[in-house]
């Protein structure tokens, strides 16, 4: 047996979705709703709380992250309204694509929902997609939900769901709005910039239907510097010692069937801090087969580790047949 739990990001129309959702090994699964159909939802949901059954299924709302609702075709520029309306001293650079892509924006029009660049990205830009605007001048105007957010919510409670993630949480006004919508229900903020950053150090009050979850996708790429987010990640962990810690884990088995030597090591730095909830990305989630090798393989390092971690000891053989299951360490 190990000591951690293992959460997925699923979506009721993959052809593995069922098989997951009746996983044992997994602990609960996420449903990501930047791309959602409000038409299309209804049916959606009440199919991905069916299969799960008992097990636990988080709705995850975007709250103030910023995506795109429309991308112009008409012009050989980018062109895109958000969903929120912005301000930001221009001009000034966005990423796209996780920070792997990006452009110059040249000016901010229609109340702020509007952004015209200079040219474009590198790769195809499409609707629902996430961004990042780092200038420190940069400033969210919008509410905290969109009126399709809380059309969201309001299917989601309606079809009993009791947990909820919440996208770029970083103060505790906005989760005392989101439970005068969801109730005493279990909210899992999302921790994903600088500002959240800020309010887990100092504002952050764990209760017994909050926790945080280190949201490495965008936390990653808001940092000041890349190495910051060892930090960040540490911080986390200390304010809640349940956190759960999401994104670039494992991506390695995405594509091979042995995970590299920096993903091994880097699970056993999170053991090591204190981490024993998981949660793997969207990428690594759509298809069956890389997330059944990340579960396996989170699963075996953490298992290593808590048996050294309460002193037992194996010599070579004892290890290989527990490799195989043919050794209970009894």
């Amino acid at each position: 047996m190990t000591d951690v739990q293992i959460l997925a990001t699923l979506w009721p129309t993959m052809s593995h979705y069922a098989q997951f959702a009746k996983d044992p090994r997994l602990a609960g699964i996420r449903l990501n709703t930047a791309m959602t159909d409000p038409m299309e939802l209804p049916g959606l949901l009440d199919k991905a709380l069916n299969l799960a059954g008992s097990k636990p299924v988080y709705f995850d709302v975007k709250g103030r992250q910023l995506r795109v609702t429309y991308v112009d075709p008409r012009t050989d520029r980018l062109e895109i309204r958000l969903n929120h309306p912005v301000y930001v001293k221009t001009p000034t650079p966005v990423l796209f694509k996780a920070g792997a892509d990006g452009a110059y924006l040249k000016r901010i029009e229609d109340d702020g929902y509007k952004l015209v660049f200079h040219g474009g990205p590198n790769y195809t830009l499409l609707k629902g997609e996430s961004l990042h605007i780092r200038d420190p001048s940069f400033r969210n105007l919008g509410k905290l939900f969109t009126e399709e957010q809380l059309q969201y919510l309001d299917i989601a409670k309606n079809a009993g769901v009791s947990r909820y993630m919440l996208s770029y949480a970083d103060n505790t006004s906005d989760i005392d709005e989101f439970r005068t919508i969801v109730g005493d229900a279990g909210i899992t903020a999302k921790i994903e910039n600088l500002r959240g950053i800020g309010w887990v150090k100092d504002g952050y009050v764990k209760t017994p239907n909050l926790g945080l979850l280190c949201a490495r996708g965008d936390l990653f790429v808001e940092v000041d510097r890349p190495h910051e987010i060892s930090n960040a990640t540490k911080d986390i962990i200390k304010a809640d010692p349940d956190a759960i810690l999401g994104s670039r884990l494992l991506l390695s088995v995405t594509n091979e069937a042995v995970p590299s030597c920096s993903d091994l090591s880097e699970v056993e730095w999170l053991l090591d801090k204190g981490y024993r909830r998981f949660m793997f990305c969207d990428g690594l989630c759509l298809k069956g087969e890389p997330l059944d090798r990340a579960i396996n393989v989170l699963r075996a390092v953490a298992a290593d580790h808590r048996l050294e971690t309460v002193g037992q000891q194996y010599n070579p053989i004892q290890r290989l047949m527990r490799s195989v299951g043919l050794y209970s360490g009894k």
